[in-house]
């Protein structure tokens, strides 16, 4: 094992101390895993601990290739939904980044009273803004939960002097062709309509079985929904799946429309 620098030491050590008060008094407490780096340094940290704990991975079964490997290689628990991510639109319509029927029904849910999570002010500008204090009391669908956060405050670099210190084998998709790690990506469900435009092109152009699974999920809910206020705005599903993948606004993607949807009058020369 490496040797950590004061800073870090400090922090581990504060973070421990948060995760036996989860677990005082012999209480099994939830390690909510995801797969991700993240959730690999709070895995560590509860071990470190010694806490009673059951680390538990909700299959959102669009995870990325090789996550199901990486769960079972670190001993979590994994919990399959009733129903898979494409069964879901097929009965609640296409997700974006306003109706995400797909994490409401099968990652936020509860399983423990008390949970830790590795979540990270440093993950971004929502995280940084909505996360405050290391403790609060979550609100699931099925009912409210004790949440622990015990890295929130902890850099992209911290994770990853944590991570390479410990000898702790994470994601594939984590490490860079050189070996080194790029603490700046993300695992998340493949083609996630919260991740950036970008990222979201990425994974349907890696993995074009994606477009043909969403179409033919978008296309089964609107049959059964023929009179759905979303499903009335597109002429077909290609024009559905294009709005929500490829345009940020509505209004975007009619501005589009009418621009492809001019023709030119010929102009003849003779």
């Amino acid at each position: 094992m490496g040797q950590l620098t004061d800073e870090l030491q400090n922090k581990v050590d504060a973070a421990i101390r948060l995760i036996r008060s989860a677990g005082a008094g012999g209480e099994v407490v939830e390690v909510a895993y995801s797969g991700g780096k993240d959730s690999d340094v709070v895995l560590e940290l509860t071990r470190m601990s010694g806490i009673k704990y059951r680390a538990i991975y909700h299959n959102t079964t669009i995870d990325p290739p090789g996550t199901i490997e990486h769960v079972k290689a670190q001993g979590a628990e994994i919990v399959r939904p009733p129903k898979s991510f494409f069964q879901l639109m097929e009965e609640n319509g296409m997700p974006n980044r306003f109706m995400r029927s797909c994490c409401r029904l099968i990652k936020e849910h509860k399983t423990l009273d008390r949970v830790i999570m590795g979540v990270r002010k440093a993950e971004s500008s929502d995280r940084d803004k909505n996360y405050n204090e290391p403790t609060e009391c979550k609100v699931y669908r099925n009912g409210t939960a004790e949440a622990f956060y015990p890295i929130l405050y902890w850099t992209d670099d911290d994770v990853v002097e944590f991570i390479e210190a410990r000898g702790i084998k994470i994601h594939s998709l984590y490490y860079r062709e050189d070996g080194t790690i790029d603490a700046k990506r993300r695992l998340g469900c493949m083609c996630c309509p919260l991740a950036y435009y970008r990222k979201r092109l990425e994974y349907f152009k890696r993995v074009p079985g994606m477009v043909k699974a969403y179409c033919r999920a978008a296309q089964r809910f609107r049959e059964k929904h023929p009179d759905n206020t979303t499903v009335k705005k597109y002429a077909d599903v290609y024009e559905w799946f294009t709005r929500e993948v490829f345009f940020e606004r509505q209004a975007h993607f009619e501005d589009h429309k009418r621009v492809v949807q001019f023709t030119p009058p010929i102009i003849r020369t003779s």
